[in-house]
């Protein structure tokens, strides 16, 4: 006979078992599935562009004003011209005087200057030829009148301008040989044409025209500013007859086209996603709609998840920050507005691209 106190005690165990064997049951009809889906928390980051002039001078004109939408290559400020213009005017015509300059010494001389030249040369051996017969007249004059004047037939004074005269015939001689050298070394010249050096050294201060021309040119064109890339006018942060410089942003550029979530990825979830796989992006600023988007960047390095990152996983879990692109055509999303990702897991194969759908660089 079984005891009342073992039966209390069978009892018990009857009942443990069939609870167990029930919880058992209804855990293994119950067993929750695994999610096909990872959900992320973050906020919308976008790039932004300080817009500045590559010159100072003050603002002549802005084109556009704070959420103006704009295009790659839109013009939407200029600066006062004048002076660049007339730095450019002075350029093209110092450039236009030394390009006459190569002209010349590159045709070398004219024949109307060789053949002046020749006329010249010629002008001057008459001239030398002149000067030797009146030498030589004048030499015999000074001997005979120095014969006579030591027989006393004429008198020193005589004598004296009749040597005056031969010294005299003697120097005019010898000027005009040095002129005709002269004329003989221009003629020659003027046959050779001008120096290598020379043609040289005026190329050179051409091109060196011609570069002067093309940076004051680029400083005209700088005066203009245009916009690098589509986006939205986000500050307008000078006026019209502001001074610019390149160190002051005229105005601030919103590159907003694609944007991303910036979000942090749970460690146990990495093995689950890869670059280029599809996501979904949630904003209570527009309940019931789904931009879909597709992950860019994980980042190579883990860290603890940021205190204002909102996620239901234990702040002390390391993460890995990620980016999830979206096209945003329209601009509805926002910086620094609140995002919810949903990355489906079912059918989403990776599919890494450098490039984007959006239709910008």
């Amino acid at each position: 006979m079984i005891s009342a106190k073992k039966r209390v005690v069978l009892g018990v165990v009857v009942l443990l078992l069939v609870g167990a064997g029930v919880e058992a049951v209804y855990w293994l009809k119950h067993k929750p599935s695994p999610s096909n889906s990872i959900t992320l928390y973050g906020n919308i980051d976008i790039r932004q562009v300080q817009l500045a002039f590559n010159d100072s001078e003050r603002i002549e004109t802005l084109l556009v004003d704070e959420g103006s939408a704009v295009h790659a290559g839109q013009l939407v400020a200029q600066l006062v011209q004048k002076r660049f213009a007339d730095a450019v005017a002075q350029s093209k015509s110092s450039l236009a005087a030394q390009q006459q300059v190569v002209a010349r010494l590159l045709a070398g001389s004219r024949p109307e200057e060789i053949a002046e030249a020749r006329a010249d040369v010629a002008a001057a051996k008459a001239d030398v030829q002149a000067a030797e017969d009146n030498l030589a007249n004048a030499e015999t004059f000074f001997h005979r009148q120095q014969t006579l004047a030591k027989q006393q037939y004429v008198s020193l004074q005589i004598r004296d301008d009749a040597e005056r005269t031969y010294l005299t015939d003697q120097a005019t001689l010898a000027a005009r040989k040095q002129a005709l050298e002269a004329k003989e070394q221009v003629l020659r010249l003027a046959v050779l044409g001008p120096r290598k050096e020379d043609i040289a050294a005026a190329q050179a201060s051409e091109r060196a025209d011609e570069s002067a021309l093309a940076l004051s040119q680029k400083q005209l064109n700088d005066t203009q500013l245009y916009a690098p890339a589509d986006g939205v006018i986000q500050d307008r942060i000078l006026e019209v007859g502001d001074m610019a410089t390149p160190q002051s942003p005229v105005f601030t550029l919103a590159l907003d086209n694609p944007l991303w979530v910036r979000a942090y990825l749970p460690e146990p979830e990495m093995g689950k996603v890869a670059l280029g796989m599809r996501a979904w992006i949630e904003s209570d600023s527009f309940p019931g709609q789904r931009f879909p988007g597709w992950i860019g960047y994980i980042s190579p390095v883990s860290e603890f998840t940021p205190k204002n990152v909102e996620t239901t996983q234990l702040r002390t879990q390391l993460v890995y920050r990620v980016r999830v692109y979206a096209c945003n055509p329209d601009h509805r999303l926002r910086l620094g507005m609140p995002a919810t990702v949903v990355i489906p897991l079912n059918d989403n194969p990776p599919h890494a691209t450098d490039a984007h759908p959006c239709g910008t660089n």
